[in-house]
């Protein structure tokens, strides 16, 4: 049968989680969680910093979501912040202002 719009074949709704991906995680995390002195000690005998901080870095995508870039638009994608303007001015300008 081929497969046509809104037939439903089975399978993992959208959006949950394979069940192999969840306990490679989960076990990735309690061998991490169980060795969180060992890996500072691992981390300490790494002489340059810039490669310590990369290796702390590739670790912590595993446990840390990554964030999404959102932009904010009006309707049809309309810019909302056409309208806005800003004028700088400096202290003694304010002053000035200020005491007219």
């Amino acid at each position: 049968m081929p497969f046509e719009k809104d037939n439903n074949l089975g399978g993992r709704k959208k959006g949950s989680v394979n069940r192999t991906t969840k306990e490679i995680r989960e076990a990735y995390q309690q061998f991490v969680e169980g060795n969180v002195d060992e890996f500072q000690n691992w981390l300490a005998q790494i002489e340059d910093p810039a490669r310590r901080f990369e290796i702390i870095l590739k670790i912590s995508d595993f446990f840390l979501p990554k964030m999404t870039r959102t932009e904010v638009t009006g309707a049809d994608g309309e810019d909302l912040f056409k309208n806005i303007t800003f004028t700088f001015t400096t202290a003694d300008e304010r002053n000035m202002e200020d005491n007219k």
